[in-house]
């Protein structure tokens, strides 16, 4: 499907302009926690718009392919979903080349894509920074900070239905079985 394009963004003065957005919408932001949760969020770093060496807009071209496009008659957000793999993707290429990503979130997609002159069917879906890093933690800062807990992968995985809780036996030999013939 390739609806992504990416924006290379190492202009200062434009970054700054970015960072601006993120300032205001984290404010905003920050006003959703009160008391000892107020003080943790305002002490995350949560960008690293100016000093990461590059940045790096992912959009996606809701339009791209015309109308009717393999795989998008029934869920209609494959494009989004198709442009979050190619994020991933290339996270996991940064990761293994020793290079850091960090997600900006909290950016106002339509102050960004005003800022980026981006077409109206063009989504701003990924605000990325990128650099080297001098360590990669060993579990995620949200988590190291206490932000909130990972969930264990055998409370997110379910058996046959929404119902049936997938025990660790279960987990076990599905991931087993993969692969394997189900008749």
């Amino acid at each position: 499907m390739q609806p992504w394009d990416f924006i290379l963004i190492e202009d200062r003065a434009l970054r700054q302009t970015v960072k601006d957005i993120f300032d205001r919408e984290n404010q905003r932001a920050s006003e959703n926690y009160q008391g000892e949760t107020a003080t943790l969020y305002k002490s995350l770093k949560l960008e690293g718009i100016l000093e990461s060496p590059l940045n790096l807009c992912v959009t996606c071209d809701r339009t791209r392919g015309g109308p009717n496009v393999l795989g998008r008659n029934t869920i209609i957000e494959t494009d989004l979903f198709s442009a979050c793999l190619a994020v991933q993707n290339l996270w996991l290429a940064a990761r293994a080349e020793g290079v850091g990503v960090g997600w900006v979130s909290i950016v106002d997609p339509a102050k960004l894509s005003e800022l980026l002159n981006l077409p109206d069917q063009v989504y701003p879906l990924a605000y990325l920074c990128l650099g080297y890093v001098t360590e990669f933690l060993p579990i995620p800062e949200l988590e190291l900070k206490q932000w909130r807990t990972r969930i264990p992968l055998r409370d997110l995985v379910h058996y046959n239905n929404w119902d049936n809780r997938a025990t660790p036996p279960l987990l076990e030999d599905a991931i087993s079985n993969i692969g394997k013939s189900s008749e």
